[in-house]
C-alpha cells in the first residue's frame, strides 16, 4: 500500500470567487496537501488572496465577462468545464464542492 505522501493529489472546487464555508474547507485541504493543484472554473485573486501561493488551474470561464465575480451565470457550461479537465496524472482527486465539479472524470482506479 502506498503512503499518502506518495500519492499525486489534485483538489477540485466549483469556483473561487468569494470566501465562504467551502473555501475554508479548501484552505484546510490545501494545508494538508500543499503541493496539490486546485482545479476550478474561476479564481478571483482579489477576493481570495489566501490562495495566492496555491497552484490554481482555471477554465476559460475565468476570462469571460463577470466570470470571476459571478461564475454562477455560466452554470450551464460548468459541467463541461469540469469534464474537460485532464486529471489522468493523479492518484487521488478530492472534490470539495456543492455543485458541478463532482462531474470530473478520473481513471477508474483514482
Amino acid at each position: 500500500m502506498r503512503k499518502l505522501d506518495d500519492l499525486r493529489v489534485a483538489i477540485i472546487h466549483d469556483w473561487l470567487s468569494t470566501l465562504g464555508g467551502a473555501e475554508h474547507v479548501l484552505l484546510a485541504l490545501h494545508q494538508i496537501f500543499p503541493k496539490a493543484p486546485i482545479y476550478t472554473s474561476v479564481y478571483n485573486e482579489d477576493e481570495l488572496p489566501q490562495f495566492k501561493n496555491a497552484k490554481i488551474i482555471t477554465s476559460f470561464v475565468n476570462n469571460l465577462p463577470y466570470g470571476k465575480k459571478k461564475p454562477q451565470i455560466y452554470l450551464p457550461f460548468l459541467p463541461t468545464v469540469f469534464e474537460n479537465f485532464d486529471l489522468s496524472e493523479f492518484d487521488l482527486v478530492i472534490s470539495n464542492c456543492h455543485c458541478v465539479s463532482k462531474g470530473v472524470i478520473t481513471k477508474p482506479e483514482t
